[in-house]
Protein backbone atom coordinates (compact mmCIF):
# COMPACT_ATOMS: atom_id res chain seq x y z
CA UNK A 1 0.00 0.00 0.00
CA UNK A 2 1.36 3.53 -0.88
CA UNK A 3 1.72 5.90 2.11
CA UNK A 4 1.42 9.61 1.82
CA UNK A 5 4.26 11.30 2.31
CA UNK A 6 4.81 13.05 6.01
CA UNK A 7 4.25 16.84 5.24
CA UNK A 8 4.50 20.02 7.65
CA UNK A 9 1.02 21.57 7.19
CA UNK A 10 0.96 25.27 4.99
CA UNK A 11 -0.28 27.78 7.44
CA UNK A 12 -1.09 31.45 6.84
CA UNK A 13 1.01 34.36 7.50
CA UNK A 14 0.62 38.24 7.40
CA UNK A 15 1.62 39.34 4.29
CA UNK A 16 -1.22 36.55 2.85
CA UNK A 17 0.56 33.46 1.45
CA UNK A 18 0.93 30.15 2.54
CA UNK A 19 3.86 28.34 4.75
CA UNK A 20 5.26 25.42 6.49
CA UNK A 21 4.52 25.77 10.41
CA UNK A 22 8.63 25.71 10.39
CA UNK A 23 9.10 28.86 8.43
CA UNK A 24 6.46 31.37 9.69
CA UNK A 25 8.76 33.18 12.18
CA UNK A 26 11.39 33.66 9.16
CA UNK A 27 11.89 35.85 6.18
CA UNK A 28 10.90 34.20 3.18
CA UNK A 29 13.71 33.43 0.77
CA UNK A 30 11.27 34.23 -1.93
CA UNK A 31 8.81 37.13 -2.41
CA UNK A 32 7.21 37.94 -5.64
CA UNK A 33 4.47 40.74 -5.81
CA UNK A 34 2.25 41.41 -9.31
CA UNK A 35 5.48 40.10 -11.49
CA UNK A 36 4.52 40.32 -15.06
CA UNK A 37 6.48 40.80 -18.37
CA UNK A 38 5.49 41.41 -21.64
CA UNK A 39 7.27 40.67 -25.08
CA UNK A 40 6.06 43.21 -27.84
CA UNK A 41 2.12 42.82 -27.49
CA UNK A 42 1.95 39.79 -26.11
CA UNK A 43 1.65 38.99 -22.29
CA UNK A 44 3.67 36.13 -21.41
CA UNK A 45 3.43 36.30 -17.47
CA UNK A 46 0.73 38.45 -15.36
CA UNK A 47 0.26 39.58 -11.96
CA UNK A 48 2.29 36.04 -10.49
CA UNK A 49 2.22 36.46 -6.44
CA UNK A 50 4.49 33.67 -4.71
CA UNK A 51 6.28 33.63 -1.55
CA UNK A 52 8.29 30.02 -0.57
CA UNK A 53 9.19 29.89 3.15
CA UNK A 54 12.94 29.06 4.00
CA UNK A 55 12.40 24.79 3.92
CA UNK A 56 9.92 24.24 1.78
CA UNK A 57 9.38 22.25 -1.39
CA UNK A 58 7.12 23.86 -4.28
CA UNK A 59 5.83 23.22 -7.70
CA UNK A 60 5.39 24.96 -10.26
CA UNK A 61 3.28 23.43 -12.94
CA UNK A 62 1.14 23.64 -16.35
CA UNK A 63 0.44 22.60 -19.29
CA UNK A 64 3.45 23.19 -22.04
CA UNK A 65 3.70 26.83 -22.33
CA UNK A 66 2.10 27.88 -19.67
CA UNK A 67 4.86 30.26 -18.85
CA UNK A 68 7.10 28.16 -16.14
CA UNK A 69 10.21 28.68 -17.79
CA UNK A 70 9.44 32.57 -18.34
CA UNK A 71 9.04 32.75 -14.19
CA UNK A 72 12.69 31.26 -13.58
CA UNK A 73 14.22 33.10 -16.11
CA UNK A 74 12.67 36.21 -14.50
CA UNK A 75 13.71 35.04 -11.01
CA UNK A 76 17.22 34.81 -12.09
CA UNK A 77 16.89 38.33 -14.04
CA UNK A 78 18.03 36.34 -17.25
CA UNK A 79 14.84 38.05 -18.20
CA UNK A 80 14.08 41.49 -16.93
CA UNK A 81 10.84 42.04 -15.62
CA UNK A 82 8.11 44.60 -17.01
CA UNK A 83 6.35 45.00 -13.95
CA UNK A 84 6.35 43.81 -9.76
CA UNK A 85 8.40 43.10 -7.48
CA UNK A 86 11.36 39.70 -6.48
CA UNK A 87 12.49 39.47 -3.13
CA UNK A 88 15.48 36.92 -2.02
CA UNK A 89 15.92 37.10 1.28
CA UNK A 90 14.40 40.43 1.43
CA UNK A 91 16.08 42.41 -0.83
CA UNK A 92 14.73 43.77 -3.93
CA UNK A 93 16.51 42.13 -6.74
CA UNK A 94 15.77 45.35 -9.56
CA UNK A 95 18.49 45.79 -11.75
CA UNK A 96 20.76 43.24 -10.52
CA UNK A 97 22.70 40.72 -13.00
CA UNK A 98 22.57 37.06 -13.05
CA UNK A 99 25.98 35.88 -11.65
CA UNK A 100 24.82 38.69 -8.83
CA UNK A 101 21.42 36.94 -8.48
CA UNK A 102 23.42 33.75 -8.22
CA UNK A 103 25.45 35.48 -5.23
CA UNK A 104 22.56 36.16 -3.44
CA UNK A 105 21.19 32.50 -2.85
CA UNK A 106 19.95 31.56 -6.09
CA UNK A 107 21.13 28.35 -8.10
CA UNK A 108 19.25 26.29 -10.65
CA UNK A 109 19.43 24.10 -13.41
CA UNK A 110 17.98 24.03 -16.56
CA UNK A 111 15.19 22.56 -19.29
CA UNK A 112 18.31 21.48 -21.22
CA UNK A 113 21.26 20.71 -19.64
CA UNK A 114 24.11 23.10 -19.77
CA UNK A 115 27.17 21.29 -18.65
CA UNK A 116 31.17 22.05 -19.86
CA UNK A 117 30.90 18.52 -21.61
CA UNK A 118 34.79 18.76 -22.52
CA UNK A 119 35.64 18.97 -18.60
CA UNK A 120 35.43 16.62 -16.04
CA UNK A 121 33.05 16.50 -13.68
CA UNK A 122 35.14 17.75 -10.80
CA UNK A 123 35.72 21.01 -13.59
CA UNK A 124 31.83 21.15 -13.35
CA UNK A 125 31.66 21.29 -9.92
CA UNK A 126 34.42 23.85 -8.86
CA UNK A 127 32.77 26.23 -11.41
CA UNK A 128 30.00 26.35 -9.26
CA UNK A 129 32.36 26.87 -6.17
CA UNK A 130 34.08 30.28 -8.30
CA UNK A 131 31.86 32.40 -5.59
CA UNK A 132 34.63 30.58 -2.69
CA UNK A 133 38.24 31.54 -4.51
CA UNK A 134 40.25 33.62 -2.44
CA UNK A 135 43.10 33.99 -4.94
CA UNK A 136 43.84 36.48 -7.62
CA UNK A 137 44.43 36.25 -11.09
CA UNK A 138 48.34 36.99 -10.15
CA UNK A 139 48.26 33.98 -7.64
CA UNK A 140 46.81 31.46 -10.25
CA UNK A 141 49.42 32.67 -13.08
CA UNK A 142 52.50 32.21 -11.13
CA UNK A 143 51.19 29.02 -9.18
CA UNK A 144 51.40 31.13 -5.66
CA UNK A 145 51.09 29.35 -2.60
CA UNK A 146 47.55 30.19 -2.23
CA UNK A 147 46.67 29.13 -5.36
CA UNK A 148 47.63 25.91 -4.55
CA UNK A 149 45.88 25.88 -0.93
CA UNK A 150 42.54 27.00 -2.59
CA UNK A 151 42.53 24.48 -4.93
CA UNK A 152 43.10 21.74 -2.71
CA UNK A 153 40.22 23.09 -0.41
CA UNK A 154 38.26 23.19 -3.84
CA UNK A 155 38.90 19.38 -4.14
CA UNK A 156 38.03 18.11 -1.08
CA UNK A 157 34.75 20.29 -1.66
CA UNK A 158 33.74 19.39 -4.84
CA UNK A 159 34.28 15.47 -3.82
CA UNK A 160 32.11 15.92 -0.95
CA UNK A 161 29.28 16.72 -3.00
CA UNK A 162 29.42 14.75 -5.57
CA UNK A 163 29.43 12.00 -2.96
CA UNK A 164 25.21 13.29 -1.94
CA UNK A 165 25.01 11.57 -5.37
CA UNK A 166 27.09 8.82 -5.22
CA UNK A 167 29.67 10.47 -7.91
CA UNK A 168 32.69 11.17 -6.47
CA UNK A 169 34.21 7.78 -8.26
CA UNK A 170 33.00 10.20 -11.63
CA UNK A 171 35.41 12.52 -10.77
CA UNK A 172 37.83 12.54 -13.73
CA UNK A 173 35.40 11.58 -16.21
CA UNK A 174 34.54 13.82 -18.92
CA UNK A 175 30.54 15.22 -18.27
CA UNK A 176 29.90 14.63 -21.66
CA UNK A 177 30.46 10.69 -21.14
CA UNK A 178 28.13 10.64 -18.75
CA UNK A 179 24.63 8.72 -18.42
CA UNK A 180 22.36 11.19 -19.47
CA UNK A 181 20.35 10.58 -15.59
CA UNK A 182 24.39 11.28 -14.43
CA UNK A 183 23.85 14.66 -15.95
CA UNK A 184 21.01 15.56 -14.41
CA UNK A 185 22.67 14.85 -11.17
CA UNK A 186 25.70 16.76 -12.12
CA UNK A 187 23.76 19.95 -13.04
CA UNK A 188 22.31 19.90 -9.69
CA UNK A 189 25.76 18.92 -7.43
CA UNK A 190 26.94 22.06 -9.34
CA UNK A 191 24.19 24.29 -8.39
CA UNK A 192 24.84 23.71 -5.08
CA UNK A 193 28.01 24.32 -5.11
CA UNK A 194 27.37 27.64 -5.17
CA UNK A 195 26.26 27.45 -1.97
CA UNK A 196 22.19 28.67 -2.80
CA UNK A 197 19.47 29.17 -0.38
CA UNK A 198 17.25 28.91 -2.94
CA UNK A 199 17.24 25.80 -5.83
CA UNK A 200 15.53 26.49 -9.20
CA UNK A 201 14.40 23.15 -10.84
CA UNK A 202 13.99 23.07 -14.43
CA UNK A 203 12.32 19.64 -15.13
CA UNK A 204 14.67 17.64 -13.58
CA UNK A 205 13.16 14.56 -13.76
CA UNK A 206 12.70 14.94 -17.72
CA UNK A 207 14.28 11.58 -19.60
CA UNK A 208 14.98 9.64 -16.51
CA UNK A 209 13.48 6.39 -16.20
CA UNK A 210 10.97 5.59 -13.28
CA UNK A 211 13.78 3.98 -10.38
CA UNK A 212 15.71 7.13 -11.35
CA UNK A 213 12.60 9.53 -10.66
CA UNK A 214 11.86 7.81 -7.44
CA UNK A 215 15.74 8.13 -6.41
CA UNK A 216 15.03 11.78 -7.23
CA UNK A 217 12.21 12.61 -5.53
CA UNK A 218 14.60 11.24 -2.30
CA UNK A 219 17.35 13.47 -2.60
CA UNK A 220 15.31 16.22 -3.28
CA UNK A 221 13.69 16.10 0.26
CA UNK A 222 17.75 15.15 1.58
CA UNK A 223 18.83 17.94 -0.10
CA UNK A 224 15.93 20.18 1.54
CA UNK A 225 17.28 18.70 4.93
CA UNK A 226 20.58 18.06 4.52
CA UNK A 227 21.68 21.56 2.97
CA UNK A 228 18.26 23.67 4.80
CA UNK A 229 17.57 25.22 1.48
CA UNK A 230 14.33 25.71 -0.31
CA UNK A 231 13.54 23.90 -3.45
CA UNK A 232 11.50 25.56 -6.56
CA UNK A 233 10.75 22.69 -9.47
CA UNK A 234 9.14 22.91 -12.54
CA UNK A 235 8.19 19.62 -13.59
CA UNK A 236 5.81 17.52 -15.57
CA UNK A 237 5.90 14.06 -13.51
CA UNK A 238 2.87 14.19 -11.27
CA UNK A 239 3.92 11.76 -9.13
CA UNK A 240 7.33 13.64 -8.65
CA UNK A 241 5.23 16.52 -7.80
CA UNK A 242 2.73 14.80 -5.82
CA UNK A 243 5.10 12.97 -3.87
CA UNK A 244 7.54 15.54 -2.70
CA UNK A 245 6.05 18.88 -2.65
CA UNK A 246 4.27 20.75 0.34
CA UNK A 247 2.60 23.41 -1.69
CA UNK A 248 2.01 23.96 -5.54
CA UNK A 249 1.17 26.63 -7.90
CA UNK A 250 -0.65 26.18 -11.49
CA UNK A 251 0.18 28.34 -14.28
CA UNK A 252 -1.89 28.49 -17.30
CA UNK A 253 -1.49 31.13 -20.01
CA UNK A 254 1.01 33.21 -17.58
CA UNK A 255 -1.47 33.68 -15.23
CA UNK A 256 -1.96 31.31 -11.84
CA UNK A 257 -5.13 29.38 -11.74
CA UNK A 258 -4.72 27.74 -8.39
CA UNK A 259 -2.32 27.32 -5.52
CA UNK A 260 -2.73 24.76 -2.24
CA UNK A 261 -1.28 21.80 -1.16
CA UNK A 262 -1.16 18.46 -3.52
CA UNK A 263 -3.88 17.15 -1.97
CA UNK A 264 -5.91 20.40 -3.05
CA UNK A 265 -4.34 20.83 -6.56
CA UNK A 266 -5.10 17.35 -7.65
CA UNK A 267 -9.60 17.68 -7.03
CA UNK A 268 -9.29 21.67 -8.46
CA UNK A 269 -12.13 21.50 -11.28
CA UNK A 270 -9.97 24.47 -12.71
CA UNK A 271 -6.58 22.50 -12.69
CA UNK A 272 -8.15 19.36 -14.50
CA UNK A 273 -9.90 21.46 -17.04
CA UNK A 274 -6.39 23.15 -18.04
CA UNK A 275 -4.51 19.77 -18.47
CA UNK A 276 -7.14 17.77 -19.53
CA UNK A 277 -10.00 19.90 -21.46
CA UNK A 278 -13.29 20.74 -20.62
CA UNK A 279 -15.83 18.07 -20.90
CA UNK A 280 -19.12 18.39 -23.24
CA UNK A 281 -22.07 19.12 -22.36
Amino acid sequence: MNRKPERSPLVPVPSGFLMREEDVDKTPVLEIRHLGVDFGGLVAVEDFNMALGRTEIAGLIGPNGAGKTTVFNLLTNEIEPTRGIIMIDGYDTRGKKPYEICRMGVARTFQNIRLFKNMTVLENVKIGLHNEMKYSIGEAVFRLPRYFDNEEVSDLRALELLSFFNMQDMAEWKAGSLPYGAQRRLEIVRALATNPSLLLLDEPAAGMNPSETLELMKNIRRIRDEFSIAVLLIEHDMNLVMGVCDGIVVLNYGKIIAKGSPEDIMSDPVVIEAYLGKADQ
